[in-house]
């Protein structure tokens, strides 16, 4: 039903907390493939991938070029674009189940709650108060979206800065559904 997206560039370790998230969603049959859009890594991740059954695109390409690649080799009508070291909280399953039913791939996308490590709550009360102010949606928050959207819109673009920023902006913010479920950042590479 969805493949997850993830762009990697020598992620080894921020990978293992993103992929264990997603094994849930493996076994309810929601994730059907995982794409690594590799730029090149000099590290293990080839063989995270080998174990874990994900399939890596290597390209030597821009980020937005490397993330439409894998969008374009996606078997699934949904695509889920998740940054290595994000790792989804179990409700996910439910609330990105939900969304795809109710959404039939109209033009609507989904981004998970931003969720704070446990020692900042603060930061959990600013995150939720940007988005109550009508904060623009952030890529470590995850993106749901139809094949069908992702296309009319152009996908990534391969010469924008930041793509993953680039493509938020152009589905808007009065298009894009918060779901309840946290994207949290697990580990950071160092």
């Amino acid at each position: 039903m969805l493949s997850v997206i993830i762009p990697t560039l020598d992620s080894e370790r921020s990978l293992v907390p993103t992929l264990a998230a997603l094994v849930a969603g493996a076994t309810a049959g929601l994730v059907s493939e995982v794409l690594f859009a590799d730029g090149g890594s000099q590290d293990e991740t080839a063989i995270v991938a080998d174990v874990t059954g994900c399939n890596v695109l290597r390209g030597d390409g821009s980020l937005g070029l490397r993330l439409k690649t894998a969008a374009a080799a996606a078997r699934a009508p949904w695509l889920l674009f998740l940054r290595p070291g994000i790792a989804l909280e179990p409700p996910w399953i439910g609330e990105a189940s939900r969304f795809i039913e109710i959404t039939h791939g109209s033009e609507r996308a989904a981004v998970f709650r931003r969720s704070a490590s446990a020692s900042s709550p603060w930061r959990e009360a600013l995150a939720q108060a940007m988005l109550a102010l009508g904060a623009t949606p952030r890529p470590d928050q995850g993106l749901l979206i139809s094949r069908g959207f992702y296309d009319a819109l152009g996908g990534h673009r391969a010469d924008a800065a930041a793509p993953e920023t680039d493509l938020i902006r152009r589905i808007g913010r009065r298009r894009i559904a918060r779901l309840a479920a946290a994207a949290r950042t697990a580990l950071q590479d160092t």
